[in-house]
């Protein structure tokens, strides 16, 4: 049977999940009447509540007699790594473009790895039945795109198809029949070139994705590039360096079947497979048969440039909540994810029990912490940085520098330009994008951007739309405006007590409600001044035998402010940390002990 193998790329929220859905009901891959779940490839549980890809994933189609494995990929730049990855392993891919929101800032970051890696895409203008759809300016934005990038002349001349990937159509044409997507499943055909491959050399293949199943272990996923590959062979894994990690057997091979992964006794060169069997065997390893000379060659990844420590709980409520709490257990989970997840590193820090975990950005590190809290994990987290680096001609120092692309309502326009501005943001172009809304690119720093996302949502109402991408190493901007406000910080240890919030909001805004356990050093809200604020969140009412009638039922508590894991994270300064546990998100100084808080500040005072 013949293969074609194809990756969807496409920037976030522009349909590639929905239209695989699609792809696999028109194909046949589901039973007549099988209750298949909306989005089926997001079976991750924070990929279904939050409505994103985070892992890629492989299926598979057949069409006409041909094996058509398709590899969906997430869209949010912070999993840049999962794309780069992916596009080794195919030879063609789909480009989906919103047709009202047109180019974004991720469509022009996986075109560009696309064309580098000399594939010719097809492009699908999807969501054309939205009422301010734009398809012929949509259709001018990808071309000019493609150019800007230094497409061939064989990329430019790319086939377009306008499609409704939920209402599962797609035509050569706007007034086409909009019945089903056999257009799409023949341009896949006849555009995307059968896999080069060699098969009479030795079998090879590049590990592109490693799982843990409970059952097979650990599960490698690639593309066999030469040879034959047979259940139980004999195998070694290489190194890019050309060391031998290990020899073993391939126990089980699995091929892709709709959604399902399926057991097969051969694999020839081509196809998308996965392996079981290896243990130490990892990305991007090549898996090859004993007689192999050397490895294949790997895409190399873009570098992280955000860092976090995680820590271990310290505080007085650790233990409480979660079961995973000794650094031995934070480490392992933490290679482990270093291990599957190539665009994040982990080293361990100067401070004692405590690891530098490194990744794309903050939604990246954040999906991490929130999946480890589930996992029954107690960490403490700190304020994110960026990783800079010294030019090596000049000697300069240099830090990470994101293209930010913002929709947002005119009247809104003067406050985001304001505030971008304060956080060393350059105004690149301002122009009306249709329905009242100015479409601003900004060219900032990447710390500047870190906690401002929900300040962006509060100054637009929620209306406000920012996408980001990394734009390479820039000059060091210099300082930029921390948080303003000041922290209110318990002095005691206990459960808050109604009384005493009521007379503490008068100073800010709470993060905590009554019957929440409090203790020394904690973070219970913000501080209306610039100055941290001490207080005792404990306190009870003196009680007397005489009683004024209705006097209590006055105070009344402001509804608290509760963050989200990012927001939190987001929030805290240096001299702070976020505490997460399986059932609660606190906020906290560095040092709980008062005194030992002041030595920390006499001693940064001095360093500086």
């Amino acid at each position: 049977m013949q293969i074609r193998n194809v990756a969807i790329i496409a920037h976030v929220d522009h349909g590639k999940t929905t239209l695989v859905d699609k792809l696999l009901s028109q194909s046949g891959a589901f039973r007549e009447h099988q209750a298949v779940a909306e989005r089926a490839l997001d079976r991750n549980d924070l990929e279904k509540e939050r409505g994103i890809t985070i892992l890629a994933k492989c299926t598979s189609v057949v069409w006409n007699n041909v094996r058509i494995n398709i590899v969906d990929t997430p869209g949010h730049a912070d999993f840049g790594g999962e794309v780069e990855r992916i596009l080794n392993m195919v030879d063609g891919a789909l480009v989906l473009v919103d047709a009202a929101e047109g180019v974004l800032p991720q469509t022009k970051f996986v075109v560009g790895k696309a064309l580098a890696r000399g594939l010719n895409p097809i492009v699908v203008v999807n969501k054309i039945d939205r009422q301010d759809a734009r398809p012929d300016e949509v259709h001018t934005e990808i071309f000019d795109l493609f150019a800007a990038l230094g497409a061939s002349d064989n990329q430019l001349d790319f086939p377009m198809l306008y499609a409704s990937g939920r209402n599962g159509w797609a035509d050569p044409t706007l007034d086409g029949p909009r019945q089903d997507l056999s257009a799409l499943f023949d341009l896949m055909v006849q555009h995307v070139p059968a896999p080069k491959v060699k098969p009479d050399l030795p079998f090879a293949m590049v590990a592109s994705i490693l799982e843990y199943d409970n059952f097979l272990g650990r599960v490698l996923t690639g593309r066999v590039e030469q040879g034959v590959g047979k259940v139980n062979m004999p195998v070694k894994v290489l190194r890019q360096d050309g060391s031998v990690v290990e020899t073993g057997r391939m126990t089980k091979l699995l091929s892709f079947r709709g959604l399902e992964r399926v057991p097969v006794d051969e694999v020839e060169a081509g196809d998308i497979i996965a392996v079981a069997g290896l243990s130490e065997g990892t990305i991007p390893d090549t898996i090859g048969a004993l007689e192999l000379s050397g490895p294949l060659e790997a895409i190399p990844v873009d570098p992280p440039t955000l860092a976090m420590t995680f820590r271990i709980n310290d505080g007085p409520l650790a233990g409480r909540d979660g079961k995973k709490v000794t650094s031995r257990q934070i480490r392992e989970r933490l290679m482990r994810e270093a291990e599957g997840n190539v665009a994040i590193k982990v080293t361990d820090s100067n401070e004692t029990e405590a690891f530098e975990v490194a990744g794309r950005g903050e939604l990246q590190l954040g999906v991490l912490i929130e999946q480890m809290r589930r996992e029954s994990f107690e960490l403490t987290i700190g304020r994110p940085r960026v990783l800079t680096r010294r030019n090596a001609e000049t000697g300069e120092r240099e830090e990470p520098m994101e293209d930010v692309l913002i929709d947002v309502d005119e009247p809104y326009t003067g406050v985001v330009v304001e505030k971008m501005s304060r956080r060393k943001g350059d105004l690149r172009d301002m122009r009306p994008s249709g329905g009242g809304k100015v479409r601003l690119t900004f060219h900032i720093p990447s710390r500047g951007l870190i906690g401002y996302h929900g300040e962006f949502l509060t100054d637009t109402r929620g209306t406000g739309i920012m996408n980001r991408l990394f734009a390479g190493y820039g000059p060091w901007k210099g300082a930029i405006e921390g948080r303003r406000a000041g922290a209110l910080i318990s002095t005691e240890n206990g459960d808050a007590v109604h009384y005493a919030l009521y007379y503490i909001q008068e100073r800010g805004t709470m993060f905590v409600t009554p019957g929440d356990k409090v203790y020394q050093g904690m973070i219970l809200g913000e501080h209306s001044r610039e100055s941290d604020l001490e207080v005792n969140p404990i306190k009870e009412k003196k009680l007397t035998n005489i009683r004024a009638a209705g006097k209590d039922d006055a105070m009344l508590l402001i509804p608290p402010r509760k963050m989200s894991l990012e927001q939190a994270i987001a929030y805290v300064e240096d001299d702070e940390l976020v505490e997460v546990t399986p059932t609660a998100i606190r906020l906290r100084k560095r040092y709980l002990d008062p005194n030992e808080r002041k030595r920390f500040e006499r001693k940064a005072t001095a360093d500086a």
